[in-house]
């Protein structure tokens, strides 16, 4: 890990000062062919001892980063530190043994091995945590296909917010499930432990042992939040076929500096990516709204859109039909009309109950998505 982070570190080093120099980058095989020089020069002759499938994969992985940040999908690739995330990563010759796991020049490493696939392993990534414990991420080649999308059952709207975390709506009733502020909880004691390291000597003993503790509070909140984000994606998978939400922009919402915290502590992408792998693993269909789509200024009554709605009207009744309305309801309502009406658009028919399949007059158009292959039911 200490090799793959240092290679990481001089690589990324070479190509912003080639850069600067020539105005060009590096690729891969220019990188690569950098290494059997540090091997055999003095002062970094021990990069020989590292596994070699190792270093080629961190130059692979570094070059992904460079063409993420071309394309504006990520930031510009960053120094990776000692005291953060580490990780190596072994793209062949990985083994699973009775005792654990056996790689390159390490040997058989005891491991808990949760479960296994029927398929060839590929690549094998070990990390260590800030908290110092070890996992083993295992990549197999199952040449298993998602099935394929029949649209027979619920169709199910979600309204992300903050106050509640999420309000979904299948036709029959309206589920509200509270924000559980993970971070909230725990502010005070990360607070205080925070406080602690602040006032350790830097390369001190005692000066790691509180940044473990930090490290610590830190591990429980992100184990917290993944498990409420599980067990609630799993729910409304296995209750519904068809999942609609917002495409929202939490890159610009978090721009908010009095918001910024607690919609980065709700962790709506992740909830986002929980319900899609488990949709396809079912034959469901995650289907996501544009985030310019006025679910929450919409009758879900009588389709009368309101002209103007600030943030602070929780509740209001419509000037058209008087029906009285929740604010997040109401949009949980419309996200889920929309996206049957998206459907219908698509050419997909649905059977899910008290579902529109066509669109209603008055209702406008905000279809900006690319086309979704899916089977229709024969006989429906």
């Amino acid at each position: 890990m200490g090799c793959a982070r240092w290679w990481w570190n001089y690589a990324l080093n070479l190509c912003n000062q080639t850069y600067k120099d020539t105005g060009k980058g590096l690729g891969r095989t220019a990188l690569n062919s950098v290494l059997p020089q540090l091997k055999k020069a003095e002062e970094t002759e021990w990069l020989g001892e590292c596994y070699s499938q190792v270093l080629q994969s961190t130059t692979l992985n570094l070059t992904k980063a460079f063409k993420n940040f071309f394309e504006k999908r990520a930031f510009y690739p960053r120094f990776k530190s000692y005291y953060g995330k580490q990780s190596a990563q072994y793209p062949q010759n990985c083994q699973i043994v009775e005792q654990g796991l056996k790689v390159p020049q390490v040997g058989i490493i005891k491991a808990s091995i949760h479960r296994l696939f029927d398929g060839q392993l590929k690549t094998v990534t070990i990390s260590k945590t800030p908290t110092g414990k070890y996992y083993a991420s295992l990549l197999f080649d199952t040449e298993a296909k998602y099935p394929e999308v029949v649209i027979t059952g619920k169709v199910i709207g979600i309204d992300l917010g903050i106050k509640d975390f999420a309000i979904t709506n299948d036709n029959e009733k309206t589920s509200k499930y509270p924000n559980p502020r993970h971070i909230k909880k725990h502010e005070r004691n990360l607070a205080r432990k925070q406080a602690k390291l602040a006032r350790k000597k830097k390369g001190s003993k005692s000066r790691e042992k509180a940044r473990l503790l930090v490290a610590r509070v830190h591990e429980r909140i992100s184990n917290a939040r993944q498990d409420f984000l599980h067990k609630l994606s799993r729910k409304i998978v296995n209750n519904n076929q068809v999942v609609v939400i917002e495409n929202l922009n939490v890159k610009g919402m978090v721009r908010n500096r009095k918001l910024a915290k607690a919609i980065s502590d709700v962790g709506w992408g992740m909830f986002t990516n929980f319900l899609d792998y488990k949709l396809k693993e079912k034959g469901g269909l995650l289907l996501e709204i544009d985030r310019w789509f006025p679910s929450s200024k919409i009758c879900s009554s009588c389709l009368y859109q309101m002209s103007d709605m600030s943030l602070d009207v929780r509740q209001w009744t419509c000037p058209s039909c008087g029906t009285h309305h929740d604010r997040d309801e109401n949009a949980a309502k419309n996200i889920r009309a929309e996206g049957i009406r998206q459907l219908s658009v698509l050419g997909t028919r649905t059977a899910a109950s008290g579902g529109d399949v066509r669109p209603r007059s008055g209702r406008k158009s905000v279809l900006r998505q690319s086309p979704i292959e899916v089977k229709q039911l024969q006989g429906s």
